[in-house]
């Protein structure tokens, strides 16, 4: 299966810019491997640093202009992996992209919430920011039969580039859940110095069993024996390393709407499925349409985001039991959208109150148009 990763072409058209391109993304998501395509692609220059290796480290954390000409030498571009390691990058990359005119700076980090907290300040009008996201559908290199066949299994197995290589389901599994055990939170333990990794994975089972749904922090805290602070604080960092996401109610301050409350979903059916260790095929599962709306919402924030489209989404919900899946505000455009197996109308106190919405319902036969094309 041939992946051609969309952020590419984006950050290669960015190189020049005397910018630092920040890349975050989960571990394992591939971050660096589409550096490693990018360098191939490139005709410039160019210094390749893995900011893990001790060496690398050391040389970057001796912050001197001089230091950094000898090690830059005639090199235009400068590309570090996982510099989330290195303390103080903001300040350092700074430094650099502020003293080199013609270089540009590709650094990439698996724990957003770090790095961008140390560059953040520094950084400003300095960077361009980017996420790289399990494998979208636009990505891959296939023909629409081929789509078609590959989508129950996708359903259940995620979509992260190494699945993509594995043959048997069997190795799906073992790959996924070692991926969890492994990967999927060693930078919150690490850079957070949260010592009970249990209650995370505790949490975040309890949210892949609500997935979709509306929660109660304090009920989420209750089942834990956490505070709600603490429970808040938890998702918070598994929004920001991009393991889980939210959806706030929409209003435009109807007395009927529903505005206080979150819907939660994974950025990945396989990991979802993971945690939960249910890898059932469709056949067996009462979870079909909890597994397609999850799919369906990712893959459009994915193409989205790909093509930096600024869109704003919700859900939408009476207390009247009224409600809609996806709401995509963009402007004073407002599009809404359900996920279903079967055809559904649209509720109608929203067409009464929102007529200017455009309202479709996205299954398994015309999906392809919604997760492939704004």
């Amino acid at each position: 299966m041939n992946i051609n990763r969309l952020l590419s072409k984006t950050i290669i058209e960015k190189i020049g810019q005397n910018k630092v391109i920040l890349i975050f993304g989960t571990r394992r998501v591939g971050k660096t491997h589409l550096i490693k395509k990018i360098e191939s692609t490139i005709k410039i220059p160019y210094l390749h640093l893995n900011a893990e290796d001790a060496d690398v480290k050391a040389l970057l954390e001796n912050r001197s202009i001089a230091n950094y000409r000898r090690l830059l030498n005639k090199n235009n571009l400068l590309v570090i992996d996982e510099a989330q390691v290195i303390p103080d990058i903001g300040k350092i990359l700074k430094l650099m992209i502020d003293e080199f005119p013609n270089l540009t700076i590709i650094a990439t980090g698996s724990s957003a919430f770090d790095l961008s907290n140390q560059t953040g300040e520094p950084l400003t009008g300095r960077n361009f920011t980017y996420y790289l996201y399990p494998v979208a559908q636009a990505e891959l290199e296939e023909n629409l039969l081929q789509t078609k066949q590959n989508l129950e299994e996708r359903l259940i197995f995620g979509s992260y580039p190494e699945v993509f290589s594995l043959e048997t389901l069997d190795e799906k599994q073992e790959y996924l859940k070692n991926l969890v055990n492994a990967y999927l939170l060693k930078d919150i333990l690490l850079f957070e110095n949260i010592k009970n990794s249990s209650k995370i994975l505790d949490l975040l089972k309890l949210m892949a069993y609500q997935n979709g749904s509306e929660v109660s922090f304090d009920e989420l805290g209750k089942q834990l024996g956490m505070s709600k602070n603490t429970v808040e604080k938890y998702l918070d960092l598994l929004q920001k390393v991009q393991i889980i996401f939210k959806l706030s109610g929409f209003s435009s301050n109807l007395r009927k709407e529903i505005t206080k409350s979150s819907k939660w979903y994974f950025f990945d059916n396989g990991i979802r499925n993971t945690i939960i260790n249910d890898f059932r095929l469709p056949a067996l599962r009462q979870d079909m349409g909890l597994l397609w709306e999850n799919y369906c919402i990712y893959e459009r924030i994915k193409i989205n985001r790909i093509h930096k489209t600024e869109t704003e989404y919700f859900f939408w919900r009476t207390y009247d039991q009224q409600e809609i899946d996806l709401i995509e505000k963009n402007k004073d455009e407002i599009k809404a959208f359900e996920f279903k197996f079967g055809k559904k109308k649209i509720p109608a106190f929203f067409q009464k109150n929102y007529p200017q919405a455009t309202f479709q319902v996205i299954n398994p036969e015309d999906y392809l148009d919604f997760i492939l094309m704004n």
